[in-house]
């Protein structure tokens, strides 16, 4: 089926959803004609051209952030004559009372663009929904990357007409459909990292996929649908200046509270797995309810202090000052008696709530002053339900006000299987469960849903057996010592190279004082034998002893373990913890100390969060390679680059899964799951866990959760080499690396880059297992040789640059049956990019082959050189670091400052030699143009007067000149890029068109 006929079908789909098919609109002017026409209607108004004019230069504007705003809001408008019309672009009030039109092939023609649109959707005449159809299996994020190139384009539609009030991009290839949401640059771009905006697909409330694009028209972009999913579930983030897009099960789970309210359905509990982001579901549901008229009051509740700030945070990250802190009980109790519609809404603890219903507290009679709201209808939500709502507040609670209804979330609720707290009836006992104290679930999305969706990654979990031991009991924990050992053994595979960091859990806070001891002892023991050694930077936290400290006793209601190691010998504990943070301070160069604990408990979290690489502000000496826990950090903490659990504790049920989820955020593909390493033996409890949270799954639960067993990637990795040998050779070339050069054509170097990627995606699976073998390592080394790896990994990347000019290009230099293909790559150079070989690494391996003489050489020329070329990191210098190499002499002993200094001048030199060549090529003075580039890098703009100016002595006309400036730009584009050194220089676009 042709691209056109796709579309013809959308539209006829569009027409049966009641949509007005406009096929008189094809250009701009008719868009305009027809968006004053619904405009004045709508308003009851009449412009005239002039108002319409000044009106539309008003309400036009690149700022995404601010379109999506004006959209939603009632607008003034000064008429002519001086009075104001107050206006608003849609109906607000009842968005399925607009019109909505469809259009195709609309063509918008600015300064610099020409773009033709496939499918666009109206509402009220303003474009708001963008369907781009393919007929290739085209990779989604592909497809979303070359809309953020259409944005990209100077003079581009998006900023300069009313196609800036686009919320939503809808990409289908007929039998799969994906959407996402219009941004900003600065939220809408595929960074040098490769960390993607978020990219959905629908599904009904059960979470099946609705991915054809008729029944995803069906479902999704039915009138009132459409208008419900802009208006009520797009979040606009206030203070990031983003839009988000609520996903399916989100907004199933608000409608479900919603509706719970509407009918007086009684209580409720929504299952969200932890990491599918409840705080935005439940900041939803809160909104919402702040605008029914039929609620009195919303009260989010959380169970402990941290929790309260990062959730009020939160919120007002979403909606700024939309909530308040609580600081005290008093204030709550103001907040609850005030009429202000601003108080509807509001955050606190469960204990400060409960204090505030303490009958027996006479000294501030809080009770008796909350007594007018006892027949009130107020709605709880509860977040993480899972904890302390099984105590005396809860009941407190309930009984207070008996009109109430309550809402809890949980990743991880309590079943009879995994309840601790019982409640007694009589003589009989029974185990409390969520759903006694929330009666019904109202929806669930489980973390196998959210696996399968790729929102979480799945687990690949080693238990760590000593080698020719027998295998220890959980209740036999190893010697710490050999942990120690093996983590340092294991640690650079299972991060990546240090690319991602990771916890150890221990099992009490003397065991975590221990550790870090071991940790220092061990690694100045490693660093004496072996000069290459590399030691990890090594924090440790846990709370302090409380003495009487309210924010400590708040932090410890949800840390059990820590509570209770506490009162014992709690003097020696605070010792141990003041010198644990002295350490930090001297390495880290702060200034923490026990008294304001929070404050260090808080820096540690940053800068695991902070791993991010390459990252060139926060080098790997400021960064966190592991931090030891007991209670802290393994529930609620999210870092998308923390990958890795040690654990050496005993985890059963919602702890075990909680800690586990801190290693499972989805980052890109060089985080392909979470590693944990236990040593303790627990993979019954594992099995356990995994079968009590699955929910409903069409297959194990296990098949999901967790990763294929080595042998198994081993096989895929090796079918995958064999395609790639089978391929080289259908092309009438050898198996080698050296040969990818000589493929003939873009659409076989297309097919290279695919097939290579996927051997490279799978090494790099292999590559973070930690449970290799030897006898695996052999086999892997059989399939695909390092060295070989490394070659290929060169020629991918070679390979790539160039296809990658081509598509930047727009495929111009591409052969004309293939442009296509090029046009449809994802290269994906974070999968070849390393954490370990970075710029600092080059240098002092460069000055180690200077200092050594050829006989005694670890390393080659040709192998260094190698080493930079299969590495994307370096994809704008390899060249040039390359060939500084080779002007290098083996012996010479040079040291690394040295190498340093001499790539810097072979760089200036090379630098000053290229633009010799395009000034004497283009008749140019070389100190003019030397000027000329000197002054755009150190201001990082691009002034076209400044070119003029260049080009002025040469006297040439208006056309010659437009001419010769365009040839001079196709030379001085790449070296501006060069010298750039990956920044971007503004106004630059312009001329790379």
């Amino acid at each position: 089926m042709t691209e056109q006929q796709i579309e013809q079908l959308l539209i006829e789909k569009l027409i049966d959803l009641k949509y007005a098919y406009r096929q008189d609109i094809g250009d701009r002017a008719a868009l305009e004609r027809n968006f004053r026409r619904h405009f004045q209607e709508l308003n009851r108004v009449n412009l005239t051209d002039g108002e319409f004019g000044r009106l539309l230069g008003d309400i036009v504007t690149p700022d995404v952030f601010a379109a999506a705003r004006r959209l939603r809001e009632r607008s003034t408008f000064e008429r002519d004559d001086g009075t104001a019309l107050h206006y608003t672009l849609v109906n607000i009030k009842d968005w399925c009372k607009n019109t909505f039109e469809v259009v195709n092939q609309l063509r918008i023609s600015t300064d610099y663009s020409h773009h033709r649109y496939d499918v666009i959707l109206l509402i009220n005449g303003v474009p708001v929904v963008q369907i781009e159809l393919k007929t290739l299996a085209i990779s989604p994020r592909r497809a979303m990357q070359q809309i953020v190139d259409y944005k990209n384009d100077p003079g581009n539609g998006y900023g300069k007409t009313l196609l800036c009030f686009m919320q939503l991009f809808i990409v289908s290839n007929r039998s799969e459909t994906w959407y996402f949401a219009n941004n900003n640059n600065r939220h809408f771009r595929f960074d040098a990292d490769e960390r993607f905006l978020p990219l959905y697909q629908y599904a009904d409330p059960s979470n099946r996929k609705i991915t054809h694009l008729d029944s995803f028209a069906d479902a999704f972009l039915a009138k009132c649908t459409l208008g419900e999913t802009i208006s009520r579930y797009m979040v606009l983030v206030a203070c990031e200046q983003k839009l988000l897009m609520m996903r399916p099960y989100q907004i199933y789970a608000v409608k479900a509270i919603v509706e719970s309210i509407h009918r007086r359905c009684g209580n409720g509990y929504i299952w969200h797995t932890t990491g599918s982001g409840k705080t935005l579901t439940s900041f939803k549901a809160s909104t919402l309810l702040k605008d029914n008229p039929d609620i009195d009051k919303c009260l989010f509740v959380v169970d402990r202090k941290d929790l309260d700030r990062q959730t009020r945070e939160e919120f007002n990250k979403f909606q700024e000052g939309c909530v308040e802190e609580n600081t005290n009980t008093e204030t709550l109790v103001r907040r609850l008696l005030s009429e202000d519609y601003a108080d509807k809404v509001i955050v606190t603890t469960i204990q400060k709530l409960g204090l505030a219903l303490d009958g027996n507290n006479s000294r501030r009679n809080y009770a008796e002053r909350l007594e007018p709201l006892r027949n009130q209808r107020i709605v709880f939500i509860f977040d993480e339900c899972h904890r302390s709502q099984f105590g005396e507040n809860h009941r407190a609670i309930r009984e207070f006000f008996p009109d109430a209804q309550l809402f809890g979330f949980t990743g991880t609720p309590i079943f009879e299987e995994n309840a601790s707290h019982q409640q007694i009836e009589g003589r009989q006992a029974s185990y409390r469960t969520t759903a006694d104290l929330f009666q019904q679930q109202l929806h669930a999305y489980t973390i196998t849903h959210a696996i399968e969706d790729r929102n979480v990654l799945r687990f690949h979990v080693d238990y760590f057996k000593p080698e020719g031991k027998i295998p220890a009991k959980t209740d036999e924990p190893l010697a710490k010592k050999a942990i120690v050992e093996s983590i340092l053994s294991k640690h650079d595979a299972a991060t990546n190279g240090r690319k991602f960091n990771a916890l150890l859990a221990t099992s009490s806070i003397n065991d975590a004082i221990e550790y870090h001891e071991l940790f220092k002892t061990v690694q100045a023991e490693r660093a004496a034998e072996d000069e290459n050694f590399r030691p990890l930077n090594v924090a440790c936290v846990f709370s302090p002893p409380a003495e009487g400290n309210r924010d400590v006793q708040q932090i410890q209601e949800d840390l059990p373990q820590e509570r209770a190691d506490n009162e014992q010998e709690p003097e020696k504990k605070k010792e141990a913890l003041k010198s644990i943070i002295a350490d930090y301070n001297a390495r880290y160069g702060t200034n923490h100390g026990v008294g304001e604990f929070d404050l260090y408990y808080q820096d540690v979290q940053t800068r695991i969060k902070d791993q991010q690489y390459p990252n060139s502000d926060l080098p790997h000496s400021k960064k966190i390679d592991i931090a030891i826990v007991v209670d802290m950090l393994l529930t609620g903490f999210d870092s998308k680059f923390l990958n890795t659990l040690y654990v050496d504790k005993n985890l059963k049920h919602h702890g075990l899964i909680q800690a586990f989820s801190r290693t499972n955020r989805v980052l890109n593909d060089t985080k392909p799951y979470g590693n944990i390493l236990d040593f303790r033996q627990q993979q019954d409890a594992v099995d356990t866990a995994i079968a009590l949270f699955s929910g409903e799954a069409a297959r194990p639960a296990k098949e999901i959760w967790l990763v294929d067993e080595a042998p198994v990637v081993i096989e895929r990795l090796q079918a995958a080499v064999r395609k790639l040998g089978d391929f080289l050779e259908s092309q009438g070339l050898e198996n080698r690396p050296e040969e990818v050069p000589n493929l003939k054509g873009d659409g076989a170097r297309s097919t290279f880059i695919n097939l290579f990627k996927e051997v490279q995606r799978l090494k790099t699976q292999l590559d973070q297992y930690t449970d290799l073998t030897e006898g695996h390592r052999e086999k892997i080394e059989q399939v695909l040789p390092e060295d070989e790896l490394q070659a290929f990994r060169g020629a991918y990347l070679e390979t790539a640059l160039l296809l990658k000019q081509k598509q930047d290009g727009d495929g111009e230099g591409a052969e004309a049956p293939t442009a296509g293909a090029v046009q449809q790559l994802d290269f994906e150079f974070v999968l070849f990019a390393s954490a370990m070989i970075d710029y600092d690494y080059i240098m002092a391996l460069i000055a180690k082959y200077s200092q050594q003489e050829p006989s005694t050489q670890k390393m080659h020329r040709a192998q260094l050189i190698g080493l930079i070329q299969a590495d994307a990191k370096f994809m704008d210098e390899r060249d040039d670091i390359a060939e500084y190499i080779k002007t290098l002499e083996a012996g010479k002993g040079l040291d690394e400052k040295a190498v340093r200094a001499g790539y810097e001048r072979f760089k200036e030199r090379k630098n000053a030699r290229e633009l010799a060549a395009v000034a004497e090529k283009h008749g140019i003075e070389a100190a003019a143009l030397k000027t000329f580039v000197d002054t755009v890098l150190r201001r990082m703009v691009f002034d076209g007067d400044l070119l003029g100016d260049l080009l002025a002595p040469q006297e040439l006309g208006w056309k010659a000149r437009t001419q010769k400036e365009l040839a001079l730009m196709e030379d001085m584009i790449p070296l501006f890029k060069k010298l750039a050194q990956g920044r971007e220089i503004s106004g630059l676009n312009a001329y790379e068109q």
